[in-house]
């Protein structure tokens, strides 16, 4: 139960669910912080001397810091201050705070206040939307909303909203216009009262304030005195006063007119050729990015209501709506899914090998009961150790399967060999079959436990990985280490008390055998009515085989017909999880193809187990004739891997030298250095998320209008090809 609530697969149950964090890839950034500042209008230049210069230089010094980075540009400084892999992530950016809170006076110009990144890491933008005006009917786009309209509601609601959601670190806006009061100013009017720019500017500032001048009591009553500043409009920032010239107030619309208009902007956001409105959900550090965008989608839905609409000049109700163009949660979804069916698949295949090999009905189903319960108990350990489960940490246990199982067959067979022997025949209870479950146990597991730590001890490199190739392989190492380690514990402690219950339970009594086959037949069939899972009627089979028992001669003919019904019954599963030749193939054609296959590779097996002894005599008889086949093993591995130029290119130097110096050129060696390329590398693993992200660059002196063109025009061009769902720029 707390194996299931912890795992990370979209299970659903009545349990709470506790889940390992979920994630596609690894998290495989610095472990860094930034600090922004704004400077409204300064240049690059004045930036570096007098904010980025001075800000890098102060925090050199905070404990931990690995290396620092910059960046200045118009208006904006930006640091990114890395730490060591040691260093707690809200342990540094308290000491970042700590820092600039005590910078000295004079250390920054006046006004300018450097602020902390939010706490998330480089992989955080995980939901990207618009904000459209669509029908709320159809769902079709309608428009009707300006940019500036639009930007508003993002900024004073939209943003809150999401914000408010659990795990989330920031909601940024991208694109739009920002709304600000604009003063132009008469230059005639100014020279007339002898004003300056900054009189008008300190004129604003002082204005929008509302003032609190104590109490005031009339006739025993008292009343709080205020002064009502706050600007609501623009004739509001009109009245503000300026200075007063022979008692008469000068105010800002004497020397200036004031109107709302869009702020100068150095960003925007595209849509398939048209300028679009929306914003980046970034989750906070530590949260699972799964829930986050499930909780961003829940407040997504909670805030559509709340949403405005109007009605256009042709009628057409427009809805504003929250349009995603990025979700991670598909990429998350298919990821894990993907490594889902993997480990599903390798189970059941597990569970088919050992009914064939062990031939052993409640043998095959106590070493069966260790992968489940096994992989349970390593989600568990993952989600108290601190590691996400992604693509490379679910592979750990992938890998760890085949070990996993083998636990539970040496130990079970080991069983089972004590109790066929003569002297243990008959004793199936009592502290006589305990003993003796204890003796075969403890018989083989210092081995079993010697060939775990071996496996464990091999991964030792891996564990001390250092960097990005640490954060990208150690998770693997450590699932596997945990699922080898949860295998084991329930090899020796779980597994031989399910064998004393399991192999002790014998029902004498021919009418409750009778009665108990009886309601497996209707078990069966009842479960199947109201589930519509096919494989349920391999109770029914198990009841019926019973049933009629006693009409076979030899009586393990039933017991090979229940291990058959069983194994039909996991050979169906396997078969409606993996369907190898499609959906529109058949069930039936499919499971036809399953059971050839996995016929074919145990004949193989059972083959080489049976002519093992004259393969080995003649292997020694004939030791060269035998080396030739790992020798060419290696030589076709080596090719394969490195490439025939490679592999073979002492050959070709050979030549060479002595004078053929065209040797390369033959058609031989170009058409086998063509076949046998090599295997290429590469550091992360390859997913096909279906995003594709283009890059392109203009020139520096290049405006923000004339690059809020170039993105229309590849918008444009790249949604014309018909594979492309969405272009956002």
């Amino acid at each position: 139960v707390w194996g299931i609530s912890t795992a990370p697969f979209n299970w659903y149950s009545l349990l709470p669910r506790d889940p390992v964090p979920v994630d596609a890839i690894p998290d495989l950034g610095d472990n860094q912080q930034i600090v922004a500042t704004e400077w409204m209008g300064r240049s690059p230049k004045d930036i570096q001397d007098q904010i980025t210069y001075p800000l890098t230089t102060s925090l050199l010094g905070i404990p931990g810091v690995k290396t620092i980075r910059s960046t200045s540009m118009f208006g904006m400084s930006f640091i990114y201050i890395i730490f060591e892999e040691d260093i707690e992530f809200y342990w540094s950016r308290s000491r970042i705070l700590e820092k600039l809170n005590s910078l000295p006076s004079g250390t920054l110009p006046e006004g300018v206040q450097p602020s902390l990144g939010p706490d998330a890491t480089a992989l955080g933008q995980i939901y990207w939307y618009t904000l459209e005006g669509r029908n709320p009917d159809t769902g079709e786009p309608t428009g009707g909303w300006g940019p500036d309209e639009l930007r508003t509601l993002q900024d004073f609601q939209v943003k809150y909203t999401l914000s408010s959601a659990e795990g989330v670190a920031e909601v940024a806006s991208v694109g739009g216009f920002v709304k600000e009061y604009q003063v132009e100013i008469n230059p005639n009017a100014m020279r007339a009262y002898n004003l300056s720019i900054m009189d008008v500017m300190n004129a604003i500032q002082k204005s929008n304030l509302d003032i609190g001048a104590e109490t005031v009591e009339i006739n025993k009553v008292e009343y709080l005195v205020r002064g009502l500043g706050y600007i609501k409009n623009a004739g509001d920032l009109e009245e503000a006063v300026i200075t007063v010239r022979n008692g008469v107030p000068v105010k800002i619309k004497d020397v200036a007119f004031v109107n709302l208009g869009p702020a100068t902007r150095r960003g925007g956001l595209d849509k398939e050729g048209v300028e679009a409105v929306g914003g980046v959900v970034v989750a906070r550090y530590g949260s699972n990015p799964l829930e986050v965008i499930n909780n961003v989608k829940e407040k997504i839905s909670e805030m559509e209501a709340a949403l405005p609409q109007k009605t256009l000049s042709d009628g057409t109700v427009s809805k504003v709506t929250v349009v995603p163009f990025y979700d991670r949660t598909g990429v998350i979804h298919e990821t894990i899914g993907t490594l889902e069916t993997a480990l599903t698949h390798e189970t059941l295949i597990a569970i088919i090998v050992v009914i064939v090999i062990i031939l052993n009905l409640r043998a095959s189903i106590v070493i069966s009961s260790i992968l489940p319960v096994g992989v349970l108990a390593a989600f568990i350990i993952m989600r108290y150790a601190g590691i996400d489960a992604n693509i490379v940490a679910l592979s750990g246990i992938a890998i760890a399967i085949g070990i996993m199982i083998d636990i539970g067959v040496v130990f079970v067979e080991n069983i089972i060999r004590h109790m066929e022997m003569e002297e243990n025949k008959g004793i199936r209870k009592g502290k006589a079959f305990a003993n003796l479950i204890y003796r075969s146990v403890s018989e083989v597991s210092g081995a079993v436990l010697t060939a775990q730590l071996t496996t464990v001890v091999s991964f030792l490199p891996v564990f001390f990985l250092e960097a990005q190739e640490g954060k990208l392989f150690t998770p693997l190492a450590y699932t596997k280490t945990f699922a080898l380690i949860s295998a084991y514990l329930l090899g020796i402690a779980v597994l031989p008390t399910l064998v004393y219950y399991i192999f002790s339970v014998r029902i004498t009594s021919i009418k409750l055998r009778k009665i108990a086959n009886i309601i497996l037949v209707a078990a069966g069939i009842v479960l199947v009515l109201f589930t519509g899972f096919g494989p349920y009627m391999a109770l029914t089979f198990f009841g019926l085989n019973n049933l009629f028992a006693h009409q076979w001669k030899d009586p393990r003919i039933p017991t090979f017909l229940n291990i058959g019904i069983a194994l039909l019954a996991v050979v169906y599963l396997l078969t409606m999880e993996w369907l190898p030749m499609g959906t529109q193939t058949g069930l039936p054609r499919n499971l036809l193809f399953v059971i050839l296959i996995i016929a074919l590779i145990l004949a193989l097996l059972w083959l080489l187990v049976i002519y093992y002894e004259q393969i080995l005599r003649w292997s020694l008889a004939n030791r060269w004739k035998f080396m030739a086949l790992p020798i060419a093993t290696v030589l076709f591995g080596l090719v394969i891997w490195m490439g025939f130029d490679r592999t073979f290119g002492i050959v070709a130097k050979g030549f060479e030298t002595v004078g053929w110096h065209t040797f390369r050129q033959t058609g031989f060696w170009q058409s086998a250095s063509n076949r046998f390329p090599g295997i290429g590398q590469e550091f992360m693993p390859s997913l096909n998320e279906g995003s594709f992200l283009l890059m392109p660059t203009s020139m520096p002196h290049t405006g923000i209008e004339q690059n809020q063109q170039f993105i229309e025009i590849l918008d444009k061009r790249i949604s014309h090809i018909p594979e492309v769902e969405m272009t956002v720029g």
